[in-house]
């Protein structure tokens, strides 16, 4: 088991790489350091020196992939998929072009996502290992068939209507959570239990049938 988690670790590097790799062309290949001043100085009456000034204010002014214009190392690491790639990795988000801190908005936000995201993942396995192992248990049993007819059904079931669905009938109808919103603290409870609830349930049907 410690040898599987190191391995799925290790297969993460490469994967984040690619991932990264791909994320920075779509956004400097595709569309050049000029064609973002552009868009965001507006498409007309625009000079070159704004340009310039829009690209050096954000470090967009240097080499791309390869800096010949460096000497040694610095041809790799004065560039700009240098400079973002090693900012990313090293959890420094930067500002938004209004100022923001982004690392700081993720650190507002990621709270409540986990909060959700991590009962979900807890809950779920087990109650996806409990309703898989029953099926086993009953095999070629009226419990197994039945078991597999309701994971078949709950897979194909959209997720967005377990969402609406579930919002639609605690929420508003039976009234016994807030359909959204959320508190710091304990009164975070009431808003998250709908939320972990419609993960479980939706994720039954994949959990236990895969």
């Amino acid at each position: 088991m410690f040898a599987y988690i190191i391995r799925r670790i290790l297969y993460a590097f490469p994967i984040l790489l690619g991932v990264n790799a791909l994320t920075f062309s779509l956004f400097f290949l595709v569309n050049t350091p000029d064609d973002m001043a552009r868009m965001h100085l507006g498409t007309k009456h625009i000079t070159q020196e704004a340009v310039d000034t829009w690209k050096e204010e954000r470090g967009y002014d240097r080499a791309l992939l390869w800096n010949d214009g460096a000497k040694g190392i610095d041809k790799v690491t004065d560039t700009i998929f240098f400079d973002k790639s090693f900012s990313l990795f090293a959890f420094e988000f930067g500002q938004a072009d209004d100022g923001r801190d982004i690392g700081a908005d993720i650190e507002a936000r990621m709270w409540p996502s986990l909060a959700i995201a991590i009962p979900i993942f807890i809950i779920g396995i087990l109650v996806n290992v409990t309703f898989a192992m029953l099926m086993v248990f009953f095999r070629a049993s009226y419990l197994d068939l039945s078991g597999v007819i309701l994971c078949v059904i709950l897979m194909s079931i959209s997720g967005l209507f377990y969402i609406i669905g579930g919002q639609f009938l605690v929420g508003k109808t039976m009234q016994l959570v807030p359909v959204s919103g959320y508190e710091t603290g304990f009164g975070a409870l009431k808003f998250i239990i709908l939320p972990v609830l419609i993960g479980i349930v939706s994720g039954i049907g994949t959990g236990s049938r895969w």
